[in-house]
């Protein structure tokens, strides 16, 4: 399949890469269990590149319980010990120990009343827009908002999620729109984005926890 010469040049023709572009990438997610597993994944994704990532990630799924913060939660050191010795995922033990605090954080954050949705999205929520990304080099590593976030995260008990972690978590998951201007999943991402940041914010009332 031909893609235009306009759209993002980062997926290059691999078809893998392609697909997650144009299906995945910059679509905003509000899930719970969507923005966990990517938290995960752009942790393991630290110091590589992203396409090693995606193409294990069906085995990451099915030997971490399809992101189960409380499975994950409970994992024993034999099943570390497994996790650790599995050449389907990567392999660093520090990282999937940080899974095992990150979903400890997670069910903590839910028994305050909190979930990670609202952590990762009142970040953005009143953000003014920002003008669309004309050239590659325009896209940032950071933004103030994804250190305040990667502040956040690690204060409530989260691991491997530094600026640039959480800034490649907010590009995947539309809490920003990095499509190029002239790439044909700008418009779409950005009304998707637009929706669900009119929907948060209608949502708000005084009476609201927040």
């Amino acid at each position: 399949m031909s893609h235009p010469a306009t759209d993002c040049p980062w997926p290059g023709e691999d078809p893998l890469y392609r697909r997650y572009h144009d299906e995945e990438w910059g679509v905003p997610r509000t899930s719970d269990r969507d923005l966990f597993e990517k938290l995960v994944l752009e942790g393991f994704q630290a110091g590589l590149s992203w396409i090693t990532i995606l193409r294990k990630r069906e085995h990451f799924r099915n030997v971490f319980d399809g992101f189960d913060p409380e499975r994950i939660a409970r994992y024993t050191p034999a099943k570390l010990a497994a996790l650790e010795a599995d050449p389907g995922i990567v392999r660093n033990r520090l990282k999937i120990a940080a899974t095992v605090d990150n979903a400890r954080a997670f069910l903590s954050l839910a028994e305050r009343g909190v979930n990670l949705s609202r952590l990762l999205w009142n970040h953005v929520l009143e953000q003014p827009p920002r003008p669309a990304i004309v050239a590659m080099s325009e896209v940032p590593a950071s933004t103030p908002t994804s250190i305040a976030i990667s502040k956040s995260l690690k204060k409530n008990g989260f691991r491997f999620v530094g600026p640039t972690t959480v800034y490649a978590l907010m590009q995947s998951c539309g809490l920003v729109n990095d499509h190029l201007a002239s790439c044909r999943r700008h418009g779409p991402c950005g009304e998707l984005q637009a929706a669900v940041v009119s929907r948060m914010l209608d949502a708000r009332s005084p009476a609201s926890p927040e």
